[in-house]
């Protein structure tokens, strides 16, 4: 065998490898890169709270759609603004492209005092349509943070001004109503756009 037909079979295998090492790429089951799936789905508490209409929100409100609950509040100056604009964009682009179902946001106040149904239905609205926030007693509203492992913590900046500590995360909950997975921080767009079609083409 001369060096030019050695050459030619080293390609060949070469291309060979490649293309099979692409096609188990392709065949390759996809995982979150950024996001937390629990081992299995967990059943949400009971709770009773209002949405934005000041119609009731239970835990039959989140059974039916893929829901992206975040905590926060209307009154966050950075975090709830930045990560609503942020689930909203790629909320938008999941529904440019199509063929994955679209999630709904869901914002769950931590700040029921200033947070009335009407404050919550302006807010949301600034993120695009169909999104949900949802207020109530603080009660209830600490039902479902336990449940979810959901920090949160009212601080007082004194003269009669406070603002609410809180975790950043953005929880998964299935069309069951059940917790599924999350984000714990430092949302970035391509995360988000990458693992919200794994998670769900997974049920």
């Amino acid at each position: 065998m001369n060096a030019r037909t050695i050459i030619i079979a080293l390609l060949a295998g070469s291309a060979m490898a490649g293309g099979l090492f692409f096609a188990l790429q392709l065949n390759a089951p996809r995982e979150p890169v950024a996001a937390f799936v629990l081992p299995a789905p967990e059943p949400l508490p009971e709770f009773s709270l209002l949405d934005q209409a000041s119609l009731p929100f239970t835990e039959e409100s989140l059974r039916g759609q893929w829901d992206l609950l975040f905590f926060g509040f209307t009154s966050c100056p950075d975090i709830c603004p930045t990560t609503l604009q942020l689930l909203s964009r790629v909320r938008a682009s999941l529904q440019s492209q199509g063929g994955s179902p679209v999630p709904r946001i869901v914002l769950l106040s931590v700040d029921p005092e200033r947070d009335t149904p009407e404050q919550l239905a302006k807010y949301v609205a600034y993120f695009g349509e169909g999104n949900v926030g949802v207020t109530g007693s603080i009660e209830e509203i600490t039902k479902l943070t336990k449940a979810l492992y959901v920090y949160f913590a009212k601080v007082d900046l004194g003269e009669g001004n406070y603002t609410v500590d809180h975790s950043p995360a953005v929880l998964v909950v299935d069309p069951a109503g059940r917790y599924h997975s999350g984000f714990s921080g430092s949302h970035t767009y391509e995360n988000l756009l990458h693992d919200l079609p794994v998670i769900m083409a997974s049920q």
